[in-house]
């Protein structure tokens, strides 16, 4: 859970591309835009928490970012999006019981390098 997480990419175009892609299964669309040095700011339904992606020349600490999933489908869903926008894969979604009997997850490497992952914690029948 956050409110908003602020990080520089060095390829805004496909950031952005790769983020829309790859989020899409959680229904995340675009809250603002301005100059990529300002960024986008991407948002999911319901929600207050947000995304913002702006462009930056300097080389940004590698990230990583949790999102929540409803669903382990949307774990899934994330999964197969990002790898079809070009990401790297960084752990399948499957159940990571070292971290709790319900914690369904998948990991990918973004373009810049950060660690994206969608997580589900609610037990599936």
């Amino acid at each position: 859970m956050f409110d908003h997480v602020k990080f520089g990419v060095s390829d805004f175009e496909a950031s952005k591309r790769f983020f829309l892609q790859a989020l899409a299964p959680l229904g995340v669309y675009v809250a603002g835009e301005g100059e990529p040095s300002y960024g986008i700011e991407l948002v999911r339904p319901g929600s207050n928490a947000s995304l913002v992606l702006f462009l930056t020349q300097e080389r940004p600490a590698h990230l990583h970012i949790a999102f929540e999933a409803a669903t382990r489908q949307q774990v899934d869903d994330f999964y197969a999006a990002a790898l079809a926008a070009g990401a790297k894969d960084n752990g399948p979604p499957g159940l990571r019981p070292h971290y709790n009997a319900n914690y369904y997850a998948a990991f990918v490497i973004a373009p810049d390098g950060h660690n994206i992952e969608m997580v589900c914690q609610v037990a599936q029948g």
